[in-house]
């Protein structure tokens, strides 16, 4: 069996430079992903730091999870010498990854007209709230287009939103950013040109509620929020109690419906013409879910997983996210990586959810103090260490 991560000299995107400008989750997230498949990227960051360094509570996570395999150049993109370093930077890369309000890098030279002017190979990845239309100039958060674009709603109860807790439209809608670059690279092998690319989080989240629109435009029928009463197509597909926990059970086809008749339920059920089709199955609802739930109660929930998994059906505990830490299938294959953290401390962050050839993706580099390789970069650029130390004493750059 193959190692569990590829080597860096096998990485798919490795010799590709990347210049990543960004803040929060959605530009961190487009970043994260393209050096973990083996690009250079560089992470410019005020001379305090990105904020999300200095989140707590919900927010302590961000930092640490979505800035692995990067260097950090800490530097005041305020100053004309700030500003010409970065410049200088973007002229020697392949791709610039940004998520500042719309025109907020003009004023420092760092558009994308200006800087493909200089290399027209570039590939300038815009991570905005909202893509072009009357809303492009709109600031927003995952939050908020949750809220406007419906998944608020059809994730909450009768009347009372509620987010999806996971930044699902910033991830999303980063790695959508990162897809769009991919496929500018590909096209600049025979063009020779870049693309100016974005993503939006207000269109990501449209692609997250589709089916519902689909829904209502086939059927007539606005979807129930998930958190009312729920109406799934099948008959069992629901959390059920067991004897000393909870299982979620789907059972979607006649074949399924068979296996779970004959290995859980009594004989009379798997005969039962009420029963006979999925559309039956749905029909019989109201009366199915307590039968079938009053039986699985008994079950052990460890008993219940092996017993549906034997029979070849899609079943899965109930658990809080830290429970994943002790999967035994993440575990196995290096899903979740050892992270060090900048001033110490470790966490288990997430790998992609990628294979190579039997191979993920994995750690290079820890999370970077801020401006961890100024110094690297800079001389990288020609400097020697006296400019390097006149950029500090000036508050160019961190210390």
């Amino acid at each position: 069996m193959p190692t569990a991560f590829m080597s860096a000299d096998s990485l798919p995107l490795r010799g590709i430079k990347v210049l990543e400008l960004s803040h929060m989750i959605m530009g961190p997230a487009a970043g994260l992903v393209l050096a973990d498949l083996g690009a250079e990227v560089i992470k410019v960051e005020p001379i305090e730091g990105d904020r999300t360094r200095r989140l707590r509570g919900s927010g302590s996570g961000y930092f640490p999870v979505f800035n692995r395999n990067k260097q950090s150049l800490a530097v005041d993109l305020k100053s004309p010498e700030g500003q010409q370093i970065v410049r200088d930077l973007a002229l020697r890369s392949d791709m610039l990854v940004e998520n500042f309000r719309d025109g907020g890098l003009d004023q420092y030279g760092l558009d994308y007209a200006s800087l493909a002017e200089q290399n027209p190979g570039l590939i300038y990845v815009s991570l905005k709230g909202f893509l072009s239309g009357p809303y492009k100039n709109r600031t927003a958060l995952d939050e908020v287009v949750q809220m406007m674009g419906g998944l608020a709603y059809i994730n909450g109860g009768d009347g009372t939103p509620q987010r999806v807790a996971a930044s699902v439209n910033d991830i999303l809608g980063g790695t959508f950013g990162v897809v769009g670059a991919l496929a500018a690279l590909q096209e600049r092998h025979a063009t020779g040109k870049g693309r100016h690319v974005r993503s939006g989080l207000f269109e990501n989240n449209l692609l997250l509620v589709a089916q519902f629109i689909a829904q209502f435009q086939l059927t007539g029928q606005a979807p129930r929020p998930m958190g009312a009463e729920r109406r799934p197509p099948w008959g069992v597909y629901d959390i059920f109690d067991t004897a000393d926990g909870r299982v979620f059970v789907a059972v979607v086809g006649d074949a399924q419906w068979r296996n779970f008749a004959e290995r859980f339920l009594p004989p009379e059920w798997g005969s039962d013409p009420r029963l006979a089709t999925a559309v039956d199955r749905e029909a019989a609802r109201p009366w199915l879910v307590p039968g079938v739930a009053e039986i699985l109660k008994h079950w052990k929930t460890a008993e219940l997983c092996a017993a549906l998994e034997a029979a070849n059906l899609s079943y899965g505990p109930i658990r809080q996210p830290h429970e994943l830490l002790d999967d035994e299938h993440l575990q196995a294959r290096g899903a979740l990586i050892p992270t060090r953290l900048p001033g110490g401390g470790e966490i288990s962050a997430a790998a992609l959810p990628i294979e190579f050839d039997g191979q993920k993706v994995g750690k290079r580099l820890d999370p970077p103090m801020q401006g961890g390789q100024n110094a690297d970069i800079l001389a990288s650029l020609g400097m020697d260490a006296a400019r390097i130390q006149a950029l500090r004493d000036a508050g160019v750059i961190g210390t």
